[in-house]
Parts: C-alpha cells; structure tokens; sequence
C-alpha cells in the first residue's frame, strides 16, 4: 500500500474510478484528457491541492481530494474541504479510504488547519458510518449547496 499525490500519469485511472466507482457520476460528455492531466500537472505543484492516491501493485484503487483554503479569521489559519472519496468497488472494505482520510489529516494539521470538513452526495447510513468512524461528526455545521 502506498499513498501519494496524484500524478498526470494517474488520469485514466482517476477516470475509471471516478466513472465506474463514484455514486452519481460519470457526466455525459467525452472527457479530454490533456486537459486531465494538465490540472493533475497543476495539483501536484499547489500546496494546498492534495488529491491523494492509494496505490497497490501499481494500481491506483482509492482517492481522496482535499483543498487547503487560506483564511482570515480563527487567527488566521486555514481549513480544508475533503469531496470525491471513492474506492474501487473490488478493494472496499480493506481501510484504504480510511488510510487516505487519515492522511489528509495529518496533512490539515500539519498546515494549521483548523477545521476539516468533509461533503459527501450520499445518504447512506453506511457511508455516514463509515466517516463518523473515521472521526468526522455529522451535523455539526450545514452544507447548503447551489448548481452551477
């Protein structure tokens, strides 16, 4: 097991985990895949994008993204947002999730985070499960969410 920030060299197999192996995705139109790895290119170098990867036999099997946001206030430090959990459906229920969520953090705390909020499109008593075991408290703050 192995865990570390993705690569341009990763985006087919984001894509296959994101497209197969997230709820409610994939969207409809043809995916251009520079454009994929080029923001992969831009993650890498922003310190406060980490768009994690847990790896096994050189597959990439489980993701997690977190953005670093800097902030005014709480004495100036910054928080960070977790979206796009996703495990591929062969390799659930072995902790990798849970292994990339206790990376992202350590990797909030190291960066002074005060607060690390997570969102999640699911409703599922075992998924809201699964992050309250893994530390995050549901209903402590609301979410509300406008389309773009």
């Amino acid at each position: 097991m192995y865990i570390r920030k993705a690569t341009a060299t990763d985006a087919e197999q984001l894509k296959t985990l994101y497209f197969e192996h997230l709820t409610h995705y994939p969207p409809k139109e043809e995916q251009d895949m520079a454009k994929w790895r080029a923001m992969l290119t831009k993650f890498e170098q922003d310190e406060n994008m980490h768009l994690l990867v847990l790896e096994i036999d050189g597959k990439v099997v489980s993701t997690v993204q977190m953005a670093i946001v800097e902030n005014l206030t709480h004495n100036i430090r910054p928080f960070a947002v977790i979206e796009n959990v996703v495990t591929h459906a062969e390799y659930r229920g072995k902790g990798y999730a849970s292994a990339l969520l206790q990376k992202a953090t350590e990797i909030a705390k190291e960066r002074g985070c005060y607060k690390l909020s997570l969102e999640t499109g699911s409703n599922k008593e075992s998924t809201l499960g699964f992050y309250k075991k893994n530390g995050f408290e549901l209903d402590q703050k609301h979410s509300l969410l406008k389309r773009l």
